[in-house]
């Protein structure tokens, strides 16, 4: 490990250089290339020069501790020794997680769809609570929002909401969102009181982008029709909603968000190229491993990933076994202490498997 991060540190040295050179900042697109991975390589570098700078502490001390020293000054530099020693396992995990292959999807934007499951009216409203959790986040995380469909009921909520989150990590932290979320609390139409359990799926998706993934104009059944509001009631007269249908999978999406067709078919067509990749890589994924975990869970959509329980106000994520009493502050978004122990256990996991 060691060799190769002095390799990556010359590599950064390299890169300072050449980023300072008057020759290459007068080539603005390489000169931003250049500053772009030496960007990335800064956090790593830190703790790099933090592990070098406190093994050399140990050693001095080491050294030290050689020699004759008097009492006093004797049992400062132990301590000092003790103190540098015990960083050393824990930087050097840091630095494992740090080297680790990073996820080439993590810094795609991306496509959320959340659907109410089991549970009815009840189910829908939560729907639109965990809309409202996963946007109130996003504007936390200084990233933008944009919806691209959605089928609201008369009582609230969503019978089913997609909508896309666009900035810098933002798959890297969602993608731990995936699977079915359960709420338990007792409903507003509940009139003896009784708790009811109902069931929420979400997907997240990284945004696919044209190059990701070609789709072939004849493979693609596009129709046309009238927007319909709640009650039926037409959104408007044109033929503004788009349903788009991929025949070699199958896949559907469809979208009415907007007054104009030509912007319904462009937001299907960015939910459709998702579906489409996400489907393929699954089915590359279970054919390379058909058993093969994902970084927390199975991964699969089916499993109960999370409960949120109105009684005693908590947050139970069952893949790491945390429970949180903080259930209104996670419903207003405060999502970063419960996705920084999902990252957390997936690094870990990963980490086993390379060693």
């Amino acid at each position: 490990m060691l060799d190769k991060m002095q390799a990556m540190e010359d590599k950064f040295l390299e890169l300072e250089g050449r980023i300072s050179d008057p020759a290459v900042m007068a080539d603005m697109a390489e000169w931003q290339k250049l500053t772009k991975a030496h960007s990335k390589m800064i956090l790593i570098m830190e703790k790099f020069r933090e592990y070098k700078k406190t093994r050399q502490a140990v050693d001095d001390a080491r050294e030290m501790l050689k020699d004759k020293l008097d009492d006093e000054f004797r049992e400062l530099v132990e301590a000092e020794y003790n103190e540098a020693y015990s960083k050393i396992e824990g930087l050097e995990k840091e630095l494992r997680i740090l080297l680790l292959p990073k996820d080439p999807k993590d810094d795609k934007n991306v496509i959320v769809e959340i659907r109410g499951g089991a549970g009815g009216d009840e189910a829908a409203l939560f729907a639109g609570d965990l809309f409202r959790m996963y946007t109130r986040y996003a504007e936390n995380q200084g990233w933008r929002t944009e919806m691209l469909d959605a089928n609201a009921p008369d009582l609230g909520g969503f019978k089913e909401v997609v909508f896309s989150i666009q900035g810098e990590g933002a798959y890297s932290k969602l993608k731990y969102e995936s699977g079915v979320h359960r709420v338990q609390r007792v409903p507003t139409t509940e009139s003896s009181g009784r708790i009811h359990t109902s069931t929420v799926t979400v997907a997240v998706l990284p945004e696919a982008e044209d190059v990701d993934i070609e789709i072939n104009p004849n493979d693609l059944r596009i129709d046309t029709y009238c927007a319909s509001g709640a009650g039926g009631q037409h959104v408007n007269k044109t033929e503004s909603a788009v349903r788009i249908i991929h025949l070699p999978t199958g896949v559907v999406v469809t979208c009415q968000d907007e007054k104009s067709q030509l912007k319904n078919k462009d937001k299907a067509m960015r939910v459709l190229r998702s579906r489409i990749l996400e489907l393929a890589q699954s089915e590359q994924a279970a054919e390379m491993a058909e058993n093969r975990k994902s970084q927390v869970g199975t991964g699969d959509r089916s499993e109960r990933i999370r409960t949120y329980n109105f009684p005693q106000g908590r947050v139970t994520d069952h893949r790491i076994g945390l429970t949180l009493h903080k259930l209104d502050f996670v419903l207003n978004g405060d999502l970063d202490e419960l996705i920084s122990a999902l990252v957390t256990a997936g690094q870990s996991e990963k980490l086993q498997e390379v060693q």
